[in-house]
């Protein structure tokens, strides 16, 4: 599959030939072999793309709910055909254990289409008050910038709202993890898209997501990816004041109350922390707990965390792959070691690799105890398998040390008192907070406070981001 698309990029309805275009290499994580190329874009494959997808706006701008719904039925239903061809390639390109990426990585990102037709089906693009009348309309051609850690469901987290609210697309993927953008775009072509309405140029984030960012023919960009991109992007942005919606760095605490139940709220907390390998924004990496329950909740979480089986992420009985490139596994190892210099108590795992994988971006999966609030893995984002237990004197203090982060995306609140943990989730300045490990939730608004982002993804707050707002007064 990759090698077939390495050179070429997809736009206005067709593969196009990229053959003198500069190649990045895409490694497997697993075995650090590269697997295959993809061509890296520059300014003039960008203004291509923005011109297919200005071009496409106004007949697809003006198309019908049920037109969009049909398109987005056809979206949904190649998905779920294809979902074991998109496990395998998120496997070959960011190492996903293949368990993980049939159980959550494609079945969510289905969800995501399926959701926006829910919401479209319902969605009131005109209402009118009195004489006055409000139009939501799409905002135009969008620009999405997509990451290597949740590189299919992110993808449709973006383009099935701009699907139904009537944009034009053009789509960065991540160039560490392109496999599945290529086979998405494949699928967006099989799906009968209108030409142009669906667009993708692969490149790295300082030619391709700036020539983006700063294009003057682009209306929106959207973002999932660190703060730092997301500040870049903005700036870049800013002297055409288009609309900028970022999801971009976490470091989310999980606070257990003490009338939580421990030994469920413990190992449910490391898994949650540690799915994905950890590389996920909104992970809850910081375990806040009673100082005098430190003990116990050390010794379930480090019995948790020793239970995990790392390996080879094809085999089904692995439940945590490598981490996805080389660079970051680079970072987490760094970031461990940062941890034992500045003193935190080491509960399990540690720098290296697990034994007997030499081989490969492999990571102990680490819990550190003890952890001040001032320390290296308590303040900067980790993205890895790497859970900082910290203890607090009582509701207040945990409350403050949840909220002495720049970061606000998620947060997690346990206890056996529903209104008790509706109080302290309402203090806990995030996005988005989880009482008691619910269900995943596709409709529920995601997004951050502070240095975590702008704009809201998923549900109806995810298409109104790909709306503007229009007042006719005298209707």
């Amino acid at each position: 599959m990759i090698n077939e698309r390495e050179a070429q990029f997809y736009v206005e309805g067709v593969w196009q030939e990229r053959a003198n275009a500069t190649s990045l290499p895409v490694v497997d994580p697993a075995s650090e072999q590269v697997i295959g190329r993809v061509a890296a874009g520059d300014t003039h494959d960008v203004n291509l793309a923005v011109t297919a997808a200005r071009k496409a706006f106004p007949a697809f701008s003006q198309s019908s709910v049920t037109e969009r719904l049909e398109l987005l039925g056809r979206m949904h239903a190649l998905l779920k055909e294809r979902a074991e061809l998109f496990a395998e390639a998120l496997v070959t390109e960011m190492g996903a254990a293949i368990s993980f990426a049939r159980a959550t990585q494609v079945p969510f990102a289905a969800e995501h289409v399926r959701v926006q037709m829910e919401v479209l089906q319902k969605y009131q693009f005109l209402t009118i008050d009195g004489s006055t009348a409000t139009a939501k309309e799409p905002i135009g051609v969008c620009a999405l910038i997509t990451p290597w850690n949740w590189p299919l469901y992110q993808i449709t987290a973006k383009v099935a709202p701009a699907i139904a609210a009537g944009c034009t697309i053009v789509l960065k993927p991540s160039e560490l993890s392109p496999c599945s953008a290529l086979l998405f775009a494949q699928l967006m072509h099989d799906a009968g898209t209108p030409p142009g309405v669906f667009n993708l140029v692969n490149g790295t984030g300082d030619v391709v997501g700036a020539a983006l960012a700063g294009h003057p023919e682009v209306d929106m960009i959207s973002i999932t990816g660190s703060t730092r991109a997301g500040v870049l992007v903005a700036q870049a942005a800013a002297p055409t004041v288009k609309r900028v919606v970022q999801e971009l760095g976490g470091k989310s605490p999980n606070i257990l109350l003490d009338d939580a139940n421990f030994a469920e709220a413990v190992p449910k907390g490391v898994l949650a922390g540690m799915r994905n390998v950890g590389q996920s924004c909104s992970a809850p990496t910081r375990m806040l707990v009673p100082a005098h329950r430190l003990a116990e909740v050390e010794d379930l979480a480090g019995r948790t965390a020793n239970a995990i089986r790392v390996g080879d992420p094809r085999d089904p009985e692995t439940a945590m792959g490598p981490i996805a490139n080389g660079a970051q596994h680079e970072r987490v190892q760094a970031m461990i070691r940062a941890g034992i210099d500045e003193g935190a108590k080491l509960v399990c795992g540690g720098p290296g690799c697990p034994e007997g994988l030499d081989r490969g971006f492999f990571m102990r999966p680490t819990i550190f105890s003890d952890v001040r609030p001032d320390m290296r893995i308590a303040r900067e984002e980790i993205f890895g398998p790497v859970l900082a237990v910290m203890p607090y004197r009582d509701e207040e203090e945990a409350i403050a040390i949840a909220n002495d982060t720049v970061y606000g995306l998620g947060a997690h609140v346990q206890s056996a008192d529903p209104e008790r943990a509706r109080r302290v989730a309402s203090r806990i300045r995030a996005g988005q907070v989880h009482i008691n490990y619910p269900a995943w939730d596709g409709m529920a608004a995601f997004g951050g406070y502070k240095r975590s982002g702008n704009g809201r993804e998923y549900g109806v707050h995810g298409l109104e981001e790909y709306l503007e707002t229009k007042a006719i007064v005298g209707y």
